[in-house]
């Protein structure tokens, strides 16, 4: 089994609804996701002869969903109020609502996923929101 593994990081805050700690207060994080993906075999083709997937590719691809989440406040549908909401985006914040709440763990399946839809043969994502704490998404 051939590897590759890549990194890309962004910048964005988010908030843990319900949770009662400090993570129920908005924050930001400097977020590292690492992608390995993995084939049993090399490319054929010319360009990639030798190769898994091309490393520009798989980096171009990584860093265009985490471009996607730069600079925003990633959020859980549903847990800002109508009015709040309303008030953030009048203001001209960038917010990007996920379908499940925003914890490491969420995130590392969430670019799993995306990554995979790419057509990548992903083995492991993992997502950090701090230099020394990390949480991991394999199947």
């Amino acid at each position: 089994m051939y590897t590759l593994q890549t990194s890309a990081s962004f910048d964005s805050a988010h908030f843990l609804k319900g949770y009662e700690g400090k993570c129920s207060n908005l924050h930001g994080h400097r977020w590292r996701v690492e992608i390995t993906v993995a084939s049993e075999r090399l490319s054929a083709d010319s360009q990639t002869r030798g190769m898994v997937v091309d490393f520009k590719t798989l980096k171009d691809d990584l860093n265009e969903l985490c471009d996607n989440l730069d600079h925003c406040l990633i959020i859980e549908h549903g847990s800002l109020r109508d009015k709040t909401l309303e008030a953030l985006n009048e203001e001209g914040f960038r917010i990007v609502e996920m379908d499940f709440r925003p914890t490491a763990e969420n995130m590392a399946e969430y670019f799993y996923g995306e990554i995979e839809d790419k057509g990548y043969q992903v083995i492991l994502a993992k997502v950090f929101e701090t230099p020394n704490n990390c949480a991991g998404y394999s199947r």
